[in-house]
């Protein structure tokens, strides 16, 4: 069983993750595998490929403004919420009511949550001229908007779609 897979497992006892996300799941549990209605209601909700490419187009967006490039749409009071992006409202909605009790959804909503408030913090510290620690905060945008499309290709993966 793959390092993702054991992550999109269900809790045996039903409830809510704990905090803790670091620790992996009992290795004896089974795969995230959604059936028929189930999983055709999910994708009907979101087209993984298609949120997985928007989500892409952050990270070139970001790097033109840590570059000196101003855009009004990028704007840290927004950008700081992980609800601001079509991704992070289906994550805050329908992903939600279908897939919040999977330890491995915490986790990606932990990821953009993360994602939006270190692209938040970088505009912030390019505008008060703080390149270095602006690009720390890039590089941080970085790893964790490639940790949510890895993810987001397991929970593809786990509906039984192939990319």
């Amino acid at each position: 069983m793959g390092f993702f897979s054991r992550l999109f497992q269900p809790r045996a006892d039903g409830l809510p993750v704990a905090d803790d996300w670091t620790s992996l799941p009992d290795s004896n549990a089974s795969e995230l595998v959604l059936f028929g209605d189930e999983a055709s209601k999910l994708l009907a909700e979101i087209d993984i490929d298609a949120a997985i490419a928007s989500h892409e187009r952050w990270v070139p967006w970001l790097y033109q403004a840590l570059q000196g490039v101003k855009d009004e749409q990028l704007r840290p009071e927004v950008i700081c919420n992980d609800d601001c992006s079509e991704l992070g409202q289906w994550l805050h909605g329908g992903g939600q009511r279908a897939l919040g009790h999977f330890p491995a959804f915490e986790m990606l909503m932990r990821r953009n949550r993360y994602f939006h408030q270190q692209a938040a913090a970088m505009l912030t510290l390019q505008a008060a001229g703080d390149a270095r620690l602006a690009e720390q905060a890039f590089k941080s945008c970085r790893h964790a908007s490639g940790q949510v499309v890895l993810l987001l290709k397991e929970l593809k993966r786990g509906l039984g779609q192939r990319r």
